[in-house]
C-alpha cells in the first residue's frame, strides 16, 4: 500500500508576530515544530504500512528549514520525504497550497491513500485536505477517528460529526483527515534518528512539479487578509445587589435586554 502523508512545520509558540502589511505570520527567528495534528496522520500511515505493507512518503511545502520537520517524520518511520520550497510558494493561502501539493503528489506517481491532519495550529482552517482532494479529483473524508476496514479498492472509516459518529464507505485512492482520537503517536527510535540524519530529501521548485506560477503564492491566492488583530479579553463586570430572588430577577431582566432569553 502506497501512502502519502502531508505535514507542515508551524511555530512552536503562540507568541507570534503578524506582518502589518501582508497580514501573514512572521516566521523568521521563531522556533518551529511539526504541526501536532500531523503527528496523528503520520502515526496512522505507519500503522497501515506495518499491517498491509508498502511505503509511506511525507510531503511538505515551506521554507528550507522545513526539512527538519521531514527528518523528524523519517525518524518516526516514514520511508522518504519531499519538500516543496521556493519563494514563489510564499504567501500561499489554502487554495494555492492545495494546488501546489497536488502538483507535487502527481509528480510522485501512483498512491492508494493520502492522510492529512485535521488542521494546522497556525491557520486553523482545515481546508487544505479537502482542497487537495478536489485538485486531485479523488474522494475525501474529514474528521476520521477510526479506520474500520481496508479492502480491495475500498475503505470503511468512522468519522466524528457534531452529535454522532458516521460510518463512511469510500473507494480508494482517497484522502482522509484524521482527529486526535485515531491513535497515540509514537516516539522516534535511535535507529530512526540515525536514518533521518542520512536521508536525502529532494527539494522541488514550481518548475519541477509543473506548477503554474500564477496559481502560487500571493498571486494565486484569492484570500484577502483585510485586518489581523488580537481580540480584547477585557470584560465589564457588574455586581448584582440584594438577596438571591432579587439577583435572579435582575439577571433575567438583563439577559432579556440582550436578547439572550
Amino acid at each position: 500500500m502506497e501512502i502519502i502523508v502531508c505535514v507542515k512545520q508551524v511555530p512552536e509558540t503562540t507568541e507570534v508576530q503578524i506582518d502589518p502589511v501582508k497580514g501573514t505570520l512572521i516566521r523568521e527567528g521563531v522556533a518551529a515544530t511539526i504541526n501536532p495534528f500531523d503527528l496523528y496522520a503520520v502515526e496512522e500511515a505507519l500503522r497501515l504500512k506495518e499491517r498491509y505493507g508498502g511505503s509511506v512518503t511525507a510531503i511538505s511545502m515551506g521554507p528550507p528549514q522545513a526539512q527538519s520537520a521531514l527528518r523528524d517524520v523519517i525518524a518516526l518511520g516514514c520511508d522518504r520525504a519531499v519538500l516543496l520550497s521556493d519563494p514563489l510558494f510564499a504567501g500561499s493561502d489554502t487554495l494555492a497550497t492545495s494546488y501546489a501539493l497536488a502538483c507535487g503528489i502527481r509528480k510522485m506517481g501512483s498512491y492508494d491513500l493520502i492522510i492529512c491532519g485535521l488542521k494546522t495550529t497556525d491557520g486553523d482552517t482545515g481546508q487544505v485536505g479537502p482542497g487537495l482532494a478536489e485538485e486531485l479529483g479523488i474522494p475525501s473524508v474529514c474528521y476520521v477517528r477510526r479506520i474500520v476496514e481496508l479492502g480491495d479498492g475500498y475503505m470503511v472509516v468512522e468519522r466524528t460529526l457534531d452529535d454522532l459518529y458516521e460510518t463512511v464507505h469510500t473507494p480508494i485512492p482517497c484522502l482522509i483527515t484524521v482527529t486526535k482520537e485515531i491513535n497515540n503517536p509514537r516516539l522516534a527510535s535511535l535507529k530512526g534518528k540515525l536514518a533521518a540524519r542520512k536521508a536525502e530529501i529532494p527539494t522541488w521548485k514550481p518548475q519541477d512539479i509543473g506548477a503554474d506560477p500564477k496559481r502560487l503564492g500571493s498571486a494565486g491566492s484569492p484570500t484577502w487578509v483585510v485586518k489581523v488583530f488580537h481580540p480584547s479579553t477585557r470584560r465589564a463586570t457588574e455586581m448584582l445587589e440584594g438577596g438571591p430572588q432579587s439577583q435572579a430577577e435582575q439577571l433575567i431582566a438583563k439577559l432579556r435586554q440582550r436578547h439572550v432569553l
